[in-house]
């Protein structure tokens, strides 16, 4: 009962992320998140779903055992998303020993394809955003953008809820790091 109760609870907030549907979002009905950051103790981590499937570039995506990982749930007609692009690729080319990837959501694949190039993202995009159903406990995406962190054991460290800032995201990645 309690994963039915957390399934719809996680469909109702993934849909009311836009408003006309996959192919016509509007900008001004989606659930954005304040930048609020929330770490969890290394001891109190839960572990995360294995990150793999499509990506926008046609190629199957295996996400990286025992490296540190960022995860950003994004989609291209999300202003606070292309906001934050320049400095998420910033800091996956400082750290290029972290797993950076993305997770399109509630978007169609030629605005997304037209969204990495503009902001020429080098790292990957999974596109079926049904994984982030899988993301349960503690910290699960819960509005766009949202960012998780994930420590080399492969467990949910970390979430930024709405638009990163650099310096938060970077403490949270030389943190994970030093662990």
């Amino acid at each position: 009962m309690k994963r039915y109760i957390f399934t719809l609870s996680l469909l109702l907030i993934l849909t009311s992320c836009a408003g006309g549907g996959i192919s016509t979002p509007n900008e001004d009905k989606f659930v954005s998140g304040n930048g609020a950051v929330i770490m969890i103790a290394k001891n109190d981590r839960q572990l995360a779903p294995i990150l793999n499937g499509a990506t926008l570039n046609g190629l199957t995506f295996q996400g990286a055992s025992n490296k540190v990982t960022i995860v950003n749930v994004w989609a291209s007609w999300c202003s606070p998303c292309r906001a934050e692009a320049p400095a998420l690729e910033a800091l996956a080319n400082k750290y290029p020993e972290v797993q950076f990837v993305g997770i399109l959501t509630r978007d169609n694949l030629s605005s997304a394809k037209a969204f990495v190039k503009r902001f020429a993202l080098t790292y990957p995009t999974l596109t079926d955003d049904a994984i982030l159903l899988k993301f349960h406990g503690q910290l699960m995406p819960n509005a766009i953008p949202t960012t998780l962190a994930l420590d080399k054991e492969n467990r949910i460290a970390a979430r930024i809820s709405g638009e990163i800032t650099v310096l938060a995201l970077e403490n949270i990645i030389k943190k994970l790091l030093a662990e």
